[in-house]
């Protein structure tokens, strides 16, 4: 599940997907078979001598440096600690905004539902709201003419975006086997003074999240994905601002995407509760 930095949008309320990122292409390996050979004899026949295929390499090792993992441990706990890391469920309620050309193109009042990891229910619009149903690795659209599975791209978009949420990646990334974490430089974040920490995932892709130096309250998440349209890589940057405490967790009430350093979207949210619990089918095609 994710927070809403989910906040994508459907094409019939001309409101752009605000989660502007991409999965890269998949690559597929044709293996060669062997041709079989005519059996031996039944006398002279042999014991299986068929090659066993090497054992698979153990996992990296995770790997931390010292700074970085007093900088995670502190950040943390300025979620919120256990409350943040036990969280299960977020409701939040806003509105959010669609920007193209430096301007807003849509806006609308939404109220999302999200389960951690990887389930969300999103929905936008003032009188017959579309939803958005996400779980796992799939997706539906429900509007007024009926349910459809979400386009390819816009479930890629969220699959990725989702992945890089602050929940998911203080919760989740930080563990995987061959992840990488040190610190990185210095930056300014809405004109805050922020410390970096640069995550290197097993298969390469590099994150750098961004952490108010005061606060140690994360402020920006940033990172590249190969665009499969073009093959090239997009710069994609998740901006999190006004930090208020709900059920014990500090949560961020705006956020800000960008895409290639251009706004893409914000959204910003006037309510927030965790624990809550949803009826069975919310985030099912029923």
């Amino acid at each position: 599940m994710s927070m809403e930095v989910t906040f994508s949008v459907a094409k019939s309320l001309q409101l752009a997907i605000l989660c502007s990122v991409w999965i890269g292409l998949f690559v597929l390996t044709a293996v060669a078979l062997p041709a079989q050979q005519p059996p031996a004899p039944e006398l002279s026949r042999r014991p299986d001598t068929k090659a066993k295929e090497p054992p698979a390499p153990p996992p990296l090792p995770r790997r931390v440096d010292a700074k970085a993992q007093q900088l995670l441990d502190r950040t943390i706990q300025a979620l919120g600690g256990q409350a943040f890391l036990n969280a299960k469920t977020l409701t939040t309620k806003g509105r959010v905004f669609s920007i193209q050309d430096e301007a807003t193109s849509a806006l609308a009042p939404f109220q999302s539902y999200a389960v951690f990891p990887d389930k969300r229910r999103f929905s936008y619009g003032k009188t017959m709201p579309v939803v958005l149903i996400n779980n796992g690795e799939k997706g539906w659209e429900l509007d007024r003419y009926g349910l459809i599975d979400q386009p390819a791209e816009q479930l890629r978009r969220w699959i990725v975006s989702n992945r890089y949420s602050i929940e998911n990646l203080l919760r989740l990334r930080i563990h995987e086997p061959g992840i990488l974490v040190q610190t990185a430089g210095a930056d300014f974040v809405d004109n805050a003074p922020t410390q970096g920490i640069e995550i290197t995932e097993s298969g390469g892709t590099v994150v750098r999240l961004d952490l108010n130096r005061q606060t140690f309250l994360p402020t920006r998440v940033s990172y590249q994905v190969r665009n499969p349209k073009t093959n090239d890589a997009d710069d994609c940057t998740d901006v999190y601002s006004d930090y208020k405490p709900f059920d014990g967790v500090m949560t961020p009430m705006h956020i800000s995407r960008y895409l290639n350093g251009d706004r893409a979207g914000e959204i910003f949210r006037n309510f927030a509760h965790y624990g809550d619990e949803y009826p069975s089918n919310y985030f099912t095609p029923e």
